[in-house]
């Protein structure tokens, strides 16, 4: 493929992420095309067209559809908009379920060939869906298949819709997959529902929306190593302020870290009885773990709420109560 634009390569795994296990490591590679329209694809694709944000249980039906067209030659790809349209037009406070990057690491892990994250402004927000179609789908991204939700709507005024693609990919020679949406306990999934579920710290049910535990993920940054000192080391994350959070509190997590997976208990919020600053963070304890790890890229998952986050009189309060949390942790464990 040719492409411009950012790329970035780092070998995750080509199988869905829908329990707890690591996944085996292949060697697919994500290509990444971003900041800029000026772009051709010299092989055919599969095209995924939507939002992608949480890629909860509905968006992975999109993505079976051209990872399955994978495996018969074309290359899969998925196309969105970078900013969303309801980001673009205020209709958003910004918050994600998924950071561009941590949407870059899962996309690749499933298998995605190419990710168009395609810039969205007021000029090309106004394009005309046909202009849409042929020029960009059709001509820049060679779309052979096409899958998108029954719901699909884009061009200017989002005037585009399921019909409009499958009449035009008749004539333009590419097959069009519309997917019903995927419904759980009788009610549709969509990032709204999980988005409700994050924010009431039901992760549990975040879970089950998205086909995997809620992400968090960064480089592990200096501390002020006060849980060395009383014998709880911890990881620690600063989210971009973006990242959608669940309340404050302690969860129960696991952490993959380099090749290995370990359970842990991770705090999100300000840290009040140690610190003064407002800056929300996540801040982890693992069982298990006994190394420095400033600098790597780490992944916290938040499996189940264990309580409101507090501020103790002093540090023998806080201690005892870790030592409750990890406690409860290792039952669980």
């Amino acid at each position: 493929m040719r492409m411009t634009g950012r790329q970035r390569s780092t070998g995750r795994s080509s199988c869905f992420w829908t329990d707890r296990r690591l996944p085996v490591e292949s060697v697919t590679l994500l290509e990444i095309i971003a900041g800029t329209s000026d772009f051709y694809l010299e092989q055919q694709t599969a095209v995924a067209v939507g939002k992608f944000d949480g890629i909860h249980i509905g968006h992975r039906r999109l993505l079976e559809e051209i990872l399955y067209q994978k495996s018969k030659g074309l290359a899969a790809c998925v196309f969105t908009f970078d900013p969303p349209p309801a980001v673009l037009f205020g209709r958003s406070d910004g918050k994600e379920l998924t950071t561009r990057e941590e949407k870059r690491l899962l996309l690749e892990r499933m298998g995605v060939d190419v990710l168009v994250e395609f810039p969205l402004t007021e000029t090309s927000a106004a394009m005309p869906p046909e202009t849409f179609v042929k020029e960009v789908l059709a001509g820049r991204l060679q779309a052979c298949f096409v899958a998108a939700g029954s719901d699909v709507s884009f061009g200017a005024g989002g005037s585009g819709d399921g019909r409009l693609l499958k009449r035009m990919g008749e004539s333009l020679e590419f097959t069009v997959k519309l997917i019903e949406k995927v419904c759980l306990d009788g009610r549709e999934v969509s990032s709204t529902r999980v988005r409700q579920q994050v924010e009431a710290g039901r992760m549990e049910m975040a879970e089950q929306l998205l086909g995997m535990p809620y992400l968090v993920a960064g480089k592990v940054v200096p501390g002020n190593r006060l849980g060395r000192t009383i014998g709880f080391p911890t990881l620690n994350l600063t989210p971009p302020p973006q990242k959608l959070l669940p309340p404050n509190g302690v969860y129960f997590s696991q952490v993959r870290c380099g090749a290995k997976r370990y359970r842990g208990v991770s705090n999100v919020g300000c840290k009040p009885t140690v610190s003064e600053r407002q800056e929300v963070g996540v801040e982890t304890y693992l069982y298990d773990f006994d190394r420095e790890a400033y600098g790597e890229d780490v992944e916290v998952s938040l499996l189940a709420f264990r309580r409101p986050e507090q501020k103790f009189e002093n540090l023998d309060e806080l201690k005892a109560m870790l030592q409750e949390d990890i406690a409860a942790g290792r039952k669980i464990c």
